[in-house]
């Protein structure tokens, strides 16, 4: 029986998603509880990969088991078997070729910055602390060249082997907000795209955060893009501002 599972996680404590002997991730954590419910090995398939101390509003995985179990007792038992930070939210009957990673159509992130002088400890583990001010008319500007499809290798991990850095990226929207449980400036970046190359979303906040600080220009980041030269690019953006927001299906 294939079953698909919308999953949240605060990624702080977790060595990102995918399952690495000695090191506690997501996708470890489970498979840990799926295989103590199913009584043998169990594996997860995961929308996307997070890396360590990103986080997830919407993950969604996809798992097979043999025994008959209702959704909502599966969600129950695997929320039983693993810690607070991680919770399955949602657990449906899936068709049987649906497969969270190769079935998704496309993923929206979205990355968060407190710009205030004094970080909230209520944002600490969400949101990348920027000090400085930050001019959001000139980061929207820079935001619309990155809008279409380009060829991300200046934005990327040049360790990872993929047949072609070239995606799509079909909305960059910047929008800012006060927070008030955080009593200051909450500035949003989201992104979609069909798919995304390892620290992608990250390498664009980082190049975008520059923008706005008056580091880089607008022709600047127009030349990293042609170019794909990755020493025009600004510093990747911590982690803890990353949350994986949705995924695509049809």
């Amino acid at each position: 029986m294939n079953f698909r599972l919308t999953i949240q996680y605060d990624g702080t404590d977790f060595h990102g998603w995918q399952a690495q002997d000695g090191q506690r991730t997501v996708q470890g954590e489970l498979e840990r509880a799926l295989s103590l419910i199913e009584g043998r090995a169990v594996v997860v398939h995961g929308a996307g990969r997070t890396d360590a101390g990103v986080h997830a509003e919407a993950q969604v995985a996809s798992a097979r088991l043999s025994r008959e179990i209702a959704p909502e007792k599966l969600c129950a038992a695997i929320n039983g078997n693993v810690a607070r930070d991680l919770r399955v939210v949602e657990v449906r009957h899936a068709p049987e070729d649906f497969h969270a990673r190769y079935s998704a159509r496309g993923k929206t992130y979205r990355y968060r910055v407190f710009n205030e002088r004094i970080m909230s400890p209520f944002w600490a583990r969400y949101a990348h602390h920027e000090i400085r001010p930050l001019d959001l008319s000139a980061m929207r500007e820079a935001a619309a060249l990155f809008v279409g499809e380009h060829d991300w290798t200046a934005f990327s991990s040049a360790q990872v082997e993929v047949q072609s850095r070239v995606r799509n990226l079909t909305r960059l929207d910047i929008t800012d907000r006060q927070s008030v449980r955080g009593r200051g400036r909450l500035i949003e970046i989201t992104i979609s795209a069909g798919g995304f190359l390892r620290y992608m979303v990250r390498s664009i906040a980082g190049t975008l955060l520059a923008n706005g600080r008056g580091e880089m220009d607008t022709q600047a980041v127009s030349r990293a893009i042609e170019t794909r030269d990755r020493s025009l690019v600004a510093a990747t953006a911590p982690a803890r501002g990353l949350a994986l927001v949705q995924v695509h299906y049809e």
